[in-house]
């Protein structure tokens, strides 16, 4: 039988190699800067045609190379980074493997141009598809600059996979940001197009985030610092009341590379935690600078997974330093170790006369709760003596009330017992309020477990029970806001008012995509909103299906947009949170199965506009429009994302509650 093993050719391996390195055009971005950085510049200038297709180019001042080291930088694992195995656990630099330069080259038209600063000339190298065709001195200024062009020019089928313009340069402003932000000390410049779209001085690291966020992050940066012998900590936060819908704004760095980590980013959420509004995200740019042998950086093709040695003490430092800040900064409440709470003489809580009716003792400490009864019942007696050392382990126990005391008391319950009851039942019902909270807490215990996490929307969806509309006691009820309790022939159903105003509003867009003419309504003053490069690079992508939705705007400026009207639906407010909110769950959506950009959008928008609506209280009117309106969807059973909008109780499960074990 003769062999079948045989060596791939060095064109071929150079392309499977490059599978792993270049992804897409960011990934070309991310390699050429880094080894810019590598290479001790000081000015670095990213120029972009066709969102990196047709040309990627990175220029810098740095040390530049040989003509020798020049040829090398194209061959596979050529590096100046690595000589032994120990040099593996003392990695500090960014582009080590070597393989960089060699896999762009197998797949674009590459030119370099590099020369040292000690020479009077420099090397001009040609390569296409791995192929140098041409190695000659040239003229050139010092440092290096190489061309990407053509990308994926001889693999037609990746070339295919890559995303449109709007996507693709949302991936390299990403890449562009990491080292920008990693290397305040050096100056950076973009260009798309010939447009410029960043030119970032060398500076300080809270200047370098202002240039390349935004000016609204001016004044809500916090300054984090703190240093062990195991890791120093450092870098800024945002403020709570910065936070945003969008959770772009965040940014790990361990050694000068940017990593991705769930971990680290829980142990910030946990020290912002009861600080944020709901659903938002902190911004924060934080660095880790420990001993390189204490993590391991080679577990991912991309370098931005790493692993930690002690990932316990990482994590419990990260939430320690950010708590700390924002102790520091007056944006959290903050102990103070230095006193000695064990001598500190306990003043019992007085009340006024205002405040009594208003006192919570569910909010009040225990060892003052006795102290408030007795002065609301009209106790005369004074503050503890404070000369009188508490016990370091047992809480004072407060004086007992004096006699005068405790007849008041007997007269306040007597007046209490002169009060008349009014028919709380029968007011409730007559207003649409339901009083029971028991019938709230049987119904949750009837709910089945959870189904899936998507509905299945092709699926015909159940019968729903005729609604029992005859008299007054059989109106639409409202529990705490959130539920609606809706009689019907076999029973009761339970409704989630959130839920069920998503799966409409998601009705609703998705048609009016389909029609692609959504209600708009004007806005008295257009309103301007500014995004970050890499959100405004995404609003540009869905400029075509927000408008189908309803979406009036133009841009104004940089990365600025002016909304001249919104969905009819939409409440004419907080456009800049609407829009940052939809951009994030569209960026972040995942599902089992991949879902068109037009449905993807239409969920997203229902999803913030019914959240946005919350818990709130509805007129017997709009409680039987949104019943009404959800029996009318095609899907009226679940969520677009597989919730339940409604919970059936029959009447035999509500007789079972009643019955004796």
């Amino acid at each position: 039988m003769p062999d079948v093993i045989q060596l791939l050719p060095e064109y071929l391996a150079n392309q499977i190699a490059a599978g792993e390195v270049v992804q897409r055009p960011a990934s070309v971005v991310k390699e050429l800067l880094e080894n810019a950085v590598d290479a001790n510049a000081t000015q670095v200038q990213l120029i972009v045609k066709d969102a990196g297709k047709q040309l990627v180019q990175v220029v810098d001042n740095g040390a530049g190379m040989s003509p020798t080291d020049a040829r090398m930088s194209l061959e596979r694992h050529a590096t100046s980074k690595i000589r032994t195995t120990d040099d593996l656990f003392r990695i500090r630099t960014l582009g080590f493997r070597g393989e960089a330069l060699a896999s762009i080259a197998a797949v674009a038209q590459v030119e370099l141009r590099t020369k040292q600063r000690d020479q009077d000339t420099g090397s001009l190298l040609l390569v296409e598809g791995s192929q140098i065709s041409s190695q000659q001195p040239v003229a050139c200024p010092d440092g290096t600059s190489i061309s990407v062009k053509n990308l994926f020019f001889n693999v037609p089928a990746r070339r295919n996979f890559l995303k449109s313009n709007a996507v693709e340069m949302r991936h390299i402003l990403d890449e562009f940001q990491h080292v920008a932000l990693a290397n305040p000390q050096i100056g950076f410049s973009l260009y798309q197009n010939d447009l410029e779209v960043f030119s970032l001085p060398a500076g300080k690291l809270s200047q370098r985030i202002v240039a390349v966020l935004g000016n609204s992050y001016k004044e809500q940066l916090a300054q984090v610092e703190e240093v062990t012998p195991f890791i120093a900590v450092r870098g800024f936060i945002g403020k709570p009341a910065a936070a945003k819908k969008s959770r772009g704004d965040q940014f790990f760095f361990v050694n000068n590379r940017f990593i991705r980590s769930a971990y680290l980013n829980h142990a910030v959420l946990t020290a912002y935690e009861g600080l944020l509004p709901k659903d938002t995200h902190p911004f924060y740019v934080l660095f880790l600078e420990l001993d390189p042998k204490t993590i391991d950086i080679n577990v991912h093709p991309t370098k931005t997974e790493i692993k930690f040695e002690d990932e316990k003490t990482v994590y419990a430092i990260v939430r320690a330093a950010v708590k700390q800040s924002l102790g520091l900064h007056n944006m959290a409440p903050s102990l103070d170790f230095e006193g000695d709470v064990n001598f500190a003489p306990i003043q019992p809580l007085r009340l006024s006369s205002n405040e009594r009716s208003s006192f919570d003792p569910d909010d009040a400490p225990r060892d003052a709760l006795a102290s408030a009864a007795a002065r609301a019942a009209g106790s005369k007696s004074g503050p503890r003596d404070k000369t009188a050392r508490p016990d370091a382990y047992e809480r004072q126990i407060p004086p007992r009330p004096t006699e005068q005391a405790k007849r008041e008391l007997e007269e306040f319950y007597k007046t209490l017992g002169q009060l008349s009851v009014p028919d709380v039942e029968h007011e409730a019902t007559a207003k649409g309020v339901l009083v029971p909270s028991a019938v709230a807490f049987t119904a949750a215990q009837a709910v089945p477990p959870e189904l899936p996490s998507v509905a299945p929307e092709a699926a015909p969806a159940p019968e729903l029970p005729l609604r029992d509309t005859g008299g007054p006691g059989h109106k639409v009820l409202q529990v705490h806001q959130q539920y609606l309790l809706v009689p019907v022939k076999s029973g009761l159903m339970l409704i989630d008012q959130v839920a069920a105003r998503e799966r409409i509003l998601y009705e609703q867009y998705a048609a009016e995509l389909e029609r692609e003419n959504g209600a708009s309504q004007t806005l008295l003053f257009p309103r301007t909103v500014t995004f970050t490069p890499q959100d405004f690079a995404l609003l540009l992508e869905l400029t075509e299906t927000l408008q189908a939705l309803g979406f009036r705007f133009s841009e104004f400026g940089k990365h600025t947009i002016a909304v001249e009207g919104i969905p009819a639906d939409v409440p004419a407010r907080h456009e800049k949170e609407l829009l940052e909110g939809l951009i994030e769950q569209f960026r972040t959506h995942a599902g089992p199965v991949k879902l068109d950009r037009r449905e993807q959008v239409a969920r997203a928008l229902a999803r913030r506009v019914a959240g946005s609506a919350g818990q709130v209280r509805l007129s017997e009117v709009e409680m039987n429009a949104l019943v009404d309106r959800l029996f009318a969807c095609q899907v009226p059973n679940y969520a677009p994302d597989g919730r339940r909008t409604l919970v059936m109780l029959e009447l035999s499960q509500l007789q079972d509650f009643f019955r004796r074990a």
